[in-house]
């Protein structure tokens, strides 16, 4: 018995593969899991990447079981196979690729590369039925029987030696649902597994396919679906039941579309659907009653149909462009004389036709020629919510599957660079690539502006009620706040930001930016000059004013293209401070992030006013130097930022604002809250790991507490964690790049050389990526180096003040070429705000630190630059004043 035990194991154990699994769906789940019951080793699943943040059935599972889980959005680009990809499917080492339901088109040197090859199944009884609508033509051609295939994948269609098939009778009143859950699924489920095992014992075989009686259909959709009412009753039953609820099948009854859907073979003469649309979640009979679809339909709560009305669409279309003598695909709704009015009609009418839709007038302006918005239309009804087509790389990292868009975004569509060329993001809390994104040239450049010219001339964006454009921003917003675990976690493992931090002030305040600027939109207004008063005017009746009062009145009027630069240390934020005053100004504009942090900006870069550049070496000089542009905002170093203003001077003379380097004064003083001081001051220098342009660059502290207040320093930062920023109780993350980790070694050794006292810090961490010790320096001369100089990190650099020299104080901490920010602490009121007065800088905190809001002006003084973020101040950076003098 035991000898017999025996050999079973060994023969057991010995007939097993080594199995790539290429798939998705619950099917291909169910075919995993029964495989790996079986002994067989999975080495890999290849499917499909998340979507909504969901995984895919097969990835859940063999997550779970640990089977390393491939989610490659696609296999091939223009028709070749991406090496990384498949490099990584081979690195797997299958013996056999297993492919239960794949959607994506698998390259043949991944086909052929197993030694047992590649098997697939179908869902019919080859070689009849060969394409992707099988189930639906078994049921339409009146088939008796049906079934599937299991057969060896070749470089044929479906062509390829059978190696199992099994079949079932056709039921009189079967659907496509109904046979699959019956018969294809189940039973499919176990051919697959019995193929494999089958393959393992060499038992196998490849029965050619013969062309006899072969045949091929194609795709089925809602354009071919139409039913011919001449043919007998059961072709027209075999008709509306192949097309089940998708494509749905239907006809033309008195001159109306009918939605012909199946339940029984008789139903046919219940189908007089009251609808002129795609959509119907109720039916109305020819004597008015209205039923629920889903008490009639056997597909659920909402039962949905689908008819390729675009003649309909075509009506409406023609009824509000009445100068339009056809309409064509291309025909653009604005172009052709539309205006805002317009956009209500048109979706009102459609809302009309077609009730429960859902469509509103932001969908007219993000597809406005008839060929975009029928497909607009066609997915809205569907359900379907499909984005543009997209190279993209996916992360998986904490606890969620994230999208990295790279390309460049022009003209509303991911593409390429020009020049093909890539450039490797770090991830600077290990030193690891998270992926690469495009290096964009002058050429990508020059296409952003041409394409953000055109939609403002003559695109939607311009013309579009500005209430409409604040609509869109709070649509914005609202995306981003329903992703904002998702932006934060790209925020963190691309720029370094403590997970939390990035939640709250990175995400957390971009999207309070779009709201606040959204409520601008439509509350930029004229003002009237009338008897030498300034009167607000935003109304109807500007024409009426003007004709009676012969005086003149000034008129605010967008740019046109602007170009946006922003920075490494905040990628998001940046982006939100400028973007959402420059859009509900009614521009367009470029964006060129920093070249070492640019995914969180490609994530909310989806719309055709902004194009998306991701940094080349040249991509900044070239937008300083665009005729096109209009206005330049950038936040960056002075250096940089005086190049960018020459440039822009000597190009075109366009407008510029910027924002610049620091080196931001906190004063504090002895009668201060000595808790507060030190928690906030601590937070003035290491927040966002010192990488804040507003940071607290140097600290005067009133001698009598000097030594007190440094004590208490140290103690809160020995208590400072530092390490991975996605850990929630992490406090202090790495530095962006490792070049900025460099420099802020040196700018401490350079510290320590001159003579200040080094009290804690100063080196670099010990462990992978770009940590920095938070860094205390005592004892700091103003001749000194560190103290002129922006460390830009986690550096505080402190000097101490004789007491009661408030004056003196002063003029020290004004002894600097920069003026962005500064602070003091007193609980005197009176001293407060005589120091705030005479500190020269654009921002200045009183007991507090880092408390910037959406509705304040941001901005510096000297060289730390001009013009404002954020507040109604920002606005008119991206307006100019046109004054009109009328009379009568």
């Amino acid at each position: 018995m035991l000898l017999l035990l025996s050999c079973f194991l060994q023969n057991y154990y010995q007939n097993k593969l080594r199995l790539a699994l290429i798939g998705q769906s619950l099917f291909g789940q169910e075919v995993y899991t029964n495989l790996r019951k079986q002994g067989h080793k999975v080495v890999g699943v290849f499917t499909v990447p998340d979507r909504d943040g969901k995984a895919d059935p097969l990835a859940v599972v063999a997550e779970k079981d640990g089977t390393p889980v491939f989610k490659f959005p696609r296999w091939r680009v223009k028709g070749k196979p991406i090496p990384e990809v498949v490099e990584a499917y081979k690195a797997v080492g299958a013996e056999l690729n297993v492919m239960p339901f794949c959607s994506q088109f698998i390259p043949m040197n991944v086909i052929d590369h197993p030694a047992h090859g590649s098997i697939i199944y179908h869902p019919s009884i080859l070689p009849l039925h060969r394409g992707a609508s099988a189930i639906n033509w078994t049921l339409i051609q009146g088939d008796k029987k049906a079934g599937f295939s299991i057969f060896w994948a070749d470089d044929g269609l479906d062509t390829g030696p059978i190696l199992l098939q099994r079949e079932c009778p056709v039921e009189p009143n079967d659907t496509v649902d109904s046979l699959y859950n019956r018969f294809l699924f189940p039973e499919g489920i176990k051919a697959m597994v019995e193929s494999v095992q089958l393959i393992a014992d060499g038992k196998a075989t490849r029965v050619p396919q013969t062309e006899e009686g072969a045949s091929y259909e194609g795709i089925q959709k809602k354009s071919n679906s139409k039913v011919n009412l001449a043919q007998p009753a059961e072709a027209i039953h075999n008709w509306i039941r192949g097309h089940d609820k998708v494509p749905g099948a239907w006809t033309v009854i008195d001159g109306q579309v009918r939605s012909l859907q199946h339940t029984f073979s008789h139903t046919h003469t219940h189908t007089q659907l009251h609808l002129q649309c795609l959509m119907v979640k109720n039916l109305q009979y020819e004597d008015g009653k209205m039923i629920s679809a889903a008490k009639y339909f056997s597909s659920g709560d909402t039962a949905q149909c689908y008819l390729v009305c675009r003649h309909v669409v075509n009506d409406i279309w023609k009824g509000i462009l009445s100068n339009v003598a056809a309409i064509e695909e291309t025909t653009d709704f604005f172009k052709s004389g539309a205006a805002s009015m317009d956009v209500v009609r048109l979706v009102e009418e459609i809302k009309q036709k077609c009730a429960g839709l859902q469509l509103q007038n932001e969908d007219v302006y993000m597809a406005t020629t008839f060929q975009d918005f029928i497909q607009m239309f066609v997915r809205r009804l569907r359900g379907e919510d499909q984005e543009e087509e997209m190279v993209i790389d996916y992360v998986n990292v904490n606890n969620m599957t994230v999208k990295m868009p790279w390309q460049c975004f022009i003209n509303g569509k991911f593409e390429d660079a020009e020049n093909g060329k890539t450039a490797d993001t770090i991830n600077p809390a290990d030193g690891s690539v998270i992926c690469k994104v495009a290096y964009a040239s002058v050429g990508d450049v020059d296409q952003a502006v041409a394409a953000a010219k055109e939609a403002f001339e003559v695109g939607p964006w311009g013309r579009m009620d500005p209430r409409d454009r604040g609509t869109l921003l709070y649509k914005l917003a609202d995306l981003m706040e329903e992703h904002q675990e998702e932006l934060a976690t790209i925020e963190s493992i691309d720029s370094g930001a403590v997970y939390t931090l990035a939640l709250k002030t990175h995400v957390g305040m971009s999207i309070q930016t779009f709201r606040y600027f959204a409520g601008w939109c439509d509350k930029i207004q004229v003002q009237i000059h009338l008897k030498k008063r300034n009167v607000p005017f935003s109304g109807p009746c500007l024409s009426e004013i003007i004709r009676k009062n012969p005086n003149n009145f000034t008129d605010l009027h967008c740019k046109g293209v602007c170009a946006i630069v922003i920075p490494w240390n905040y990628p998001l934020m940046m982006l939100a401070w400028k973007s959402a005053a420059c859009l509900a100004a009614g521009n367009t504009l470029v964006l060129k992030p920093a070249q070492v942090r640019t995914h969180t900006p490609a994530h909310v870069t989806t719309d055709s006013v902004i194009d998306f550049i991701p940094a080349g070496g040249m991509v900044g000089q070239r937008m300083s130097d665009h005729p096109d542009i209009r206005k330049l905002g950038f936040t960056g170093s002075t250096p940089i930022g005086k190049q960018i203003m020459k440039s822009c001077a000597l190009s075109n003379l366009k407008k510029v604002s910027l924002e610049l380097g620091g080196k931001s004064p906190l004063i504090i003083f002895s009668d201060c809250d000595m808790d507060k001081a030190v928690r906030m001051g601590m937070s003035a220098v290491f927040f966002n790991k010192g990488e804040n342009c507003i940071a607290a660059g140097r600290l005067f502290v009133e001698e009598s507490i000097h030594d007190e207040y440094i004590r208490r320093v140290v103690e809160e930062i020995k208590k400072m964690k530092v390490g991975d920023p996605l850990h929630r109780s992490t406090d202090h993350g790495p530095q962006n790049h490792k070049a900025h980790m460099d420099k802020l070694v040196e700018y401490c050794e350079v510290g320590v050389k001159e003579g200040a006292t080094l009290v804690y810090g100063g080196k670099q961490v010990d462990r992978p990526g770009f940590f920095m010790e938070p860094t205390l320096f005592t004892d700091v001369e103003d001749h000194m180096f560190i103290a002129k100089e922006e460390s830009f990190g986690p550096i505080m650099v402190v000097s101490k003040f004789k007491d009661g020299d408030i004056d003196g104080v002063l003029s020290r901490a004004n002894d600097t070429e920069f003026g962005l920010a500064s602070g003091v602490f007193t609980r005197d009121i009176n001293k407060a705000m005589y120091v705030s007065e005479r500190l020269d800088a654009g921002t200045v905190f009183v007991n507090t630190y880092n408390k910037t809001d959406v509705a304040s002006p941001f901005g510096g003084f000297k060289q730390s630059g001009f013009g404002k973020d954020l507040g109604e101040d920002a606005l008119n950076e991206y307006l100019r004043t046109k004054a009109v003098t009328v009379e009568y």
